[in-house]
C-alpha cells in the first residue's frame, strides 16, 4: 500500500495529513476554510486517493497561510508515498467540464518541479474565499511534490465552477499519473530515476 503521514507546524498552521494512493477516494477532511474541505473532498473523490485532513491556522489574518500549507503537506504526503516510483505511469491528463467551466491538467511526475498555471485572470470571492488562493494551493502541490503540472481554465465565469473543474482536472490526472501500468516493472525514465 502506497500510503503516507506527514505533519507540518508553522507558527502560522498546524496540520495533520495521511493518504493513501491506492484507495476508493474515502475522506475525511476538517479546516478551519469551509471552501477549502470541499475543494479536498472533490480531489479525494476524483482521484481515488483516500485523504485524511486535520488542519488549523490564522484565518483571523488571512486564509492564504492554511490554503498554501495543505497544498505544500498534500505535495509532500503523495512524493512520499510514490516511493520510488517504479511501475507507474508517470503521464496523466484530463480536460474537465464543470457547466459552463472547462479546465485542463497534464501532469509528469518528472522529479521537476514546474507549474505552468493560467485561471483566465478572473479574481473575486467564493463566498468569503479569495478565488486567488487556488494557485497558492496549487502551486504548493507541485512544488512539494516534485511534479511538472500545466493547469489552464479553458473556459468559464462563475469562479466556484472554475476552481473545481481545475481541481477535478487535477485529480484526475493525478490517478492516471500514479497509476501501475502493468507492463512496466521498472522507473519509467531513461535516466533510470525521477
Amino acid at each position: 500500500m502506497r500510503s503516507s503521514t506527514v505533519k507540518r507546524e508553522t507558527k502560522e498552521t498546524q496540520i495533520e495529513l495521511t493518504l493513501n494512493l491506492d484507495g476508493s477516494g474515502k475522506y475525511s477532511i476538517d479546516t478551519p476554510v469551509g471552501f477549502l474541505n470541499h475543494m479536498l473532498e472533490t480531489f479525494s473523490k476524483h482521484s481515488l486517493i483516500d485523504l485524511e485532513v486535520l488542519a488549523s491556522g490564522d484565518v483571523h489574518v488571512s486564509h492564504h497561510h492554511t490554503v498554501e500549507d495543505v497544498g505544500i503537506v498534500l505535495g509532500t504526503a503523495v512524493k512520499e508515498a510514490l516511493g520510488d516510483k517504479k511501475g507507474i505511469r508517470r503521464f496523466g491528463h484530463a480536460i474537465i467540464p464543470m457547466d459552463e467551466a472547462l479546465a485542463l491538467c497534464s501532469i509528469d511526475i518528472s522529479g521537476r518541479p514546474l507549474l505552468f498555471y493560467d485561471d483566465l485572470g478572473l479574481r473575486g470571492k467564493i463566498t468569503n474565499f479569495d478565488f486567488e488562493l487556488m494557485e497558492e494551493f496549487f502551486k504548493g502541490f507541485t512544488l512539494y511534490s516534485g511534479m511538472t503540472i500545466h493547469l489552464k481554465t479553458l473556459a468559464g465565469k462563475n469562479l466556484h465552477h472554475i476552481a473545481e473543474s481545475l481541481t477535478k482536472a487535477l485529480a484526475v490526472a493525478l490517478r492516471q499519473a500514479v497509476e501501475f501500468d502493468p507492463r512496466r516493472k521498472d522507473t519509467p525514465s531513461t535516466k533510470g530515476s525521477l
